[in-house]
């Protein structure tokens, strides 16, 4: 199983990415040299949007699908959850 995620920076920017262990990697993010370049200047970061996708292409594609949609889609996107 794949994961399509997006965090909430410090900033209150907003970072999209892919992964198959989901709490490893916001891990990463927030204490690990292994974080994103984007994160790693902006922590603490938090997850407030994931899916489930069957593979890594899958994931890719939404992963692409949410980076080009602008601030306000992507909060709608994250508000649709809540």
């Amino acid at each position: 199983m794949w994961y399509v995620y997006v965090l909430e920076c410090a900033d209150k920017t907003l970072y999209t990415g892919i992964t198959i262990e989901l709490d490893r990697r916001i891990e990463e993010h927030n204490l690990s040299v292994k974080g994103a370049k984007y994160t790693k200047m902006r922590r603490p970061v938090k997850l407030v949007y994931f899916c489930e996708k069957e593979n890594k292409s899958e994931a890719a594609k939404e992963e692409y699908r949410i980076k080009k949609l602008n601030r306000k889609d992507k909060l709608e996107l994250i508000n649709k959850i809540k």
